[in-house]
């Protein structure tokens, strides 16, 4: 066997072991971590100044509310789902542009104030600017 074969096995030898070590400290911090929050949930914790007000806050206020969508303009896609009965969801981004398949279905607050109900079965879009 050559002396670059050798290196080369040598190196492999290493990476595999780095891969192992990295691997098995990645379960060990997953498993001794509390549970991950459901989707809803995170989306609407408190920031971490209890006096900052969402830019928009959607709650569903029927059995199932169809496609709300939230996204960033130009940016990411924050919301494309169905909501059940009582989910709600904040975010404090700066700027959003917001979907309702069925504006009816939900109540909507932009920075602090409940937005006009919509009707029933309309969709409606919005962008809001947060203050």
């Amino acid at each position: 066997m050559s002396l670059a074969r050798l290196a080369l096995v040598v190196l492999a030898v290493a990476g595999v072991a780095a891969l192992l070590v990295v691997g098995g400290r990645a379960l060990f911090a997953s498993l001794s971590t509390r549970a991950p929050q459901p989707e809803h949930q995170r989306a609407s914790a408190a920031p971490p100044s209890a006096a900052q007000v969402p830019t928009v806050r959607i709650e569903c206020v029927a059995d199932t509310c169809p496609l709300v969508t939230v996204r960033v303009p130009g940016g990411d896609v924050l919301q494309y789902r169905d909501m059940g009965r009582g989910e709600e969801v904040s975010y404090f981004e700066p700027e959003l542009d917001v979907v309702l398949a069925d504006a009816g279905t939900v109540r909507v607050t932009e920075n602090g104030t409940l937005r006009a109900h919509g009707k029933p079965g309309a969709r409606e879009a919005f962008t809001v600017k947060g203050r």
